[in-house]
């Protein structure tokens, strides 16, 4: 099955705008200018902009399960296989920055009419993320809330940054930043999980 030109260039347009401004401040009109088309072209090959919002959500999602099927494949039961997929998710989320933005904007009540995509999308990817790091960890340890911490963390990150000696914000675009994001992260996870520090590498 071959994809459509037009529609992905519509897509990215919207993923671009639904990531800057959120869904409420979006209107298809920007949509369309800043696809280079006029709205009936838009609404040919897309629809109205709900059908936009969804199209965008599920092709962000399709991206994300796919990376994390991916980095699951090789894990193993052990710290390192661990925060080998840690490592695997930030990858994700600094190449691919309007994901995270995207669900950042939905945080803070954005299509609050568009009200199912959590449970269709980031509740069956967190039960598979938290079922396959439980086996590596102690019973007691509650891996769900480690899990979102992870989310919570890389979303702010990546859509706040930190900001340097000259108030400048720092995020995933700045290598020095990243690096120093994720030396952190590895090291809170490796605390929350009570990962052996000797096996994560």
């Amino acid at each position: 099955m071959t994809s459509d030109p037009g529609r992905e260039r519509i897509l990215d347009a919207a993923t671009r705008l639904f990531a800057a401004l959120g869904y409420d401040g979006t209107s298809t009109r920007m949509i369309a200018e800043a696809a280079g088309l006029n709205i009936a072209t838009v609404a040919y090959h897309v629809g109205g902009k709900r059908d936009l919002y969804l199209a965008v959500m599920e092709r962000a999602h399709q991206r994300e399960r796919s990376a994390l099927e991916s980095a699951l494949a090789g894990l193993t039961p052990d710290a390192a296989g661990v925060l080998r997929l840690l490592d695997r998710y930030v990858d994700f989320c600094a190449e691919h920055p309007e994901i995270p933005a995207l669900w950042m904007h939905r945080w803070l009540s954005d299509a609050s009419d568009v009200a199912h995509l959590e449970d269709l999308y980031v509740r069956p990817l967190m039960e598979t993320v938290v079922g396959a790091v439980g086996k590596s960890v102690d019973d007691d340890i509650d891996v769900e809330y480690v899990a979102w911490t992870v989310i919570w963390c890389t979303h702010g990150f990546g859509n706040g940054g930190v900001l340097d000696a000259d108030g400048r914000r720092r995020g995933m675009d700045d290598p020095r930043e990243l690096a120093r994001f994720r030396a952190h992260l590895r090291r809170l996870v490796t605390t929350a999980l009570r990962l052996p520090e000797g096996d994560a590498r």
